[in-house]
Formats: structure tokens, C-alpha cells, sequence
């Protein structure tokens, strides 16, 4: 049976900065749900207009532009705000969200807010309110509409006693930072209320993300974006991580098709409700080595930092895949070769269009 809601709707919530304020919000209780939700098997057929609100990650070019309506808690650049409709979204604002979902017919709902791994770190307190109290008000709000859930996961909900190469979807799961707990907490909150109330839960654990458009924002793979833009303004990069350090990596182009064919694979394809997703895994050295077929001039220093050195330490070295690939045909479009030439050719470009020099 494939479920589908007509003329659909997706709201996405996409976090850029820090909250200075906390709200008074309404006690909510699950209790009050009826066990099983049955407006989630309706066989009734999708309309072809579909409405998504999606966050800033999400291409607007699966859906058409009016289809998609970004948000965000900051100001937007004038492409964003340009290229389609564009909402204010605060996650820790319940009221609002809420009136976005009723006044938009929203029925997917697409949430990305959240504090990183090393920022998160510095500030726990303000991670534990947006990464997990944002989280609650969104699992109110889908249950109580009747909402698709889409919560991204992240290679940081693995620790140090989860196995490392490579790391199955299901196994041990001790994480050591307030990121990664959060990213458990939401995995166990999703699955469990797919099991009592019939939510469609659905979770994607990423890699580390490389993006030309998504500047560095304190997340610990964060140097493998860093590295291009020095090599092409610069041409030497300083890297907080060894040179021996393996992690997971994905193109953004690969992060943003996978979760929108994981978010169209009919429910009954789906064995899980998380699942790891894999492209590629590197070393910084590696990396480099491949950008030095392009520029041989790049230089690279190693200057471990202890914090990230740790969570990166704790992290897995591969994502085992093996499920997204049997259950919704999961595969990746880009290796390290495709993506070293992509990024590169994208920040010369980038950096050409803002007129700063190119070495």
C-alpha cells in the first residue's frame, strides 16, 4: 500500500544561529492520541500539485519553486529570498509553528534545526533547548497534524564502543556529545511513536555534508569544506584533525537526493525507520592529495584540536549502507575524484562571481 496525502505539504525548519530567548510554551501530552492514527493509511492517490516547505538544504528544483518554502531564523540572502517563498521559523516557538502548519495544509514536515558537534559543546545548555526541546515541539506538532517526519541523524549518534568499520544501522549507540545524544534521543522518539501512534518517522544519518553554498558552521568534518576554500584563495590550509583522521563523507548533491527519494520510498519498502546513508570515506591527507592533482601548490599543516580531534576519534571510519541500498535503491552519485572536481570548479566560480581573488 503506498501512502499518500493530498496536495501535500511540507514544512521545513532550518536552524543558522543561536536563540537568546526561551518561550513559555503549552503542556502537551501524547496521552490523549488514540493508538493507532488511521489518517496515515489513506489509499487515496496524491494530488500532482504538491506544496513543500523545506529547509534551506532542500532543492527546490524537485518540486518547483512556488512549491517550496524555505525558512530560517535569520534574514536570508537575496537568492534565497528571491527565488521563491521564504517564512520565518523559530523551533522553539510552538504557537507559530504551529499556525504555519494549519495555515500552509501541512503534511510533511522536514525538520533540520539543530546546534553541531563543537558548538554544541560550547554551549550545552543552548544545544540541549534547540536540539531536543525544538525536537518535542516538532513530535507534538506531527502528531497532532497528522504529519510525515523527516529528522536527519548524523554519524555523531555513534560512540566510542559502537563499531567503527563499518558501523551497522543497528548496534550500540553511546555518543559523547550533546549533539549526538540529542540525534539518539530524536531516533528512539521517531521509532517509538511510529510504533504506538503510527507516525511516519522517517530518519537518514548523514555523513559529514560538503557543500559550496553551506559555509563552515562548527561541525567537525567542517574542514572538508574549509580546505577548498584555502586552496583556491590562500593555497594553504591549517587542519584541526590528523592527517590520518577517517570519516564519512557525502556531496551535498548525494545528501539532498537520497533524502528525497528516502522521503518518496512507499512505507512498505521500509524495513527501518533510520538508516545510514554512505558515499565516500577520507583522511584529510587524502583529500588533499586529490585537490593537489589540481593544485599541486596546496599546502596542508596539522594542528590537531583536542575537542574535535576526540569527537572525530569516537566517530565511525564507514557507514555500513547496505539496508538503504536493498530497501529504496540508495546510491551514490559521487566519489572523491567527482567531488574534488565539483568543489573546486564551484568555489572557483563562487569566489569569481564575488570578485575575490582566485589562486
Amino acid at each position: 500500500m503506498r501512502l499518500c496525502v493530498p496536495n501535500a505539504a511540507v514544512l521545513g525548519l532550518f536552524c543558522r544561529g543561536c536563540l537568546s530567548r526561551t518561550g513559555n510554551w503549552t503542556s502537551r501530552s501524547f496521552n490523549s492520541l488514540p493508538r493507532k492514527m488511521s489518517r496515515w493509511n489513506s489509499e487515496e492517490p496524491c494530488s500532482p500539485h504538491l506544496n513543500v516547505i523545506l529547509s534551506l538544504l532542500m532543492s527546490r528544483k524537485q518540486y518547483g519553486t512556488e512549491n517550496v518554502i524555505l525558512s530560517d531564523i535569520k534574514k536570508p540572502p537575496p537568492h534565497v529570498f528571491t527565488s521563491g517563498p521564504f517564512v520565518y521559523a523559530d523551533v522553539l516557538d510552538y504557537k507559530h509553528l504551529r499556525e504555519l502548519i494549519v495555515n500552509n495544509r501541512i503534511t510533511w514536515l522536514v525538520h533540520y534545526s539543530a546546534l553541531l558537534s563543537a558548538v554544541g559543546e560550547a554551549n550545552v545548555a543552548l544545544a540541549r533547548k534547540i536540539n531536543i526541546t525544538g525536537l518535542h515541539n516538532v513530535l507534538d506538532l506531527a502528531l497532532e497534524n497528522c504529519l510525515r517526519l523527516f529528522v536527519p541523524s548524523t554519524i555523531g549518534a555513534f560512540g566510542p564502543s559502537s563499531p567503527r568499520d563499518p558501523a551497522p544501522d543497528l548496534c550500540v549507540q553511546r555518543p559523547r556529545t550533546i549533539y549526538g545524544v540529542s540525534k539518539v534521543h530524536g531516533e528512539l522518539m521517531g521509532e517509538y511513536l511510529h510504533h504506538k501512534y503510527g507516525l511516519d518517522f522517517r530518519c537518514l544519518r548523514y555523513p559529514g555534508v560538503i557543500s559550496v553554498n553551506t559555509p563552515p558552521g562548527g561541525g567537525t568534518t567542517d574542514y572538508a569544506v574549509q580546505i577548498f576554500h584555502d586552496a583556491l584563495s590562500t593555497g594553504h590550509h591549517e587542519c584541526y584533525l590528523r592527517p590520518d583522521t577517517r570519516l564519512p563523507m557525502m556531496h551535498i548533491s548525494d545528501c539532498h537526493r537520497a533524502t528525497v527519494e528516502f522521503m518518496q520510498a512507499p512505507e512498505c519498502q521500509l524495513s527501518l525507520r533510520t538508516y545510514n546513508i554512505a558515499a565516500m570515506s577520507f583522511t584529510p591527507e587524502e583529500v588533499a592529495q586529490e585537490i593537489r592533482k589540481h593544485l599541486p601548490h596546496l599546502k596542508v599543516t596539522y594542528n590537531p584540536d583536542s575537542i574535535r580531534q576526540t569527537i572525530a576519534d569516537s566517530w565511525p571510519v564507514r557507514f555500513d549502507d547496505s539496508n538503504a541500498r536493498r530497501d529504496w535503491g540508495w546510491a551514490p552519485a559521487f566519489g572523491i575524484e567527482e567531488l574534488v572536481a565539483d568543489m573546486l570548479r564551484s568555489v572557483r566560480d563562487k569566489r569569481t562571481n564575488e570578485g575575490l581573488p582566485v589562486s
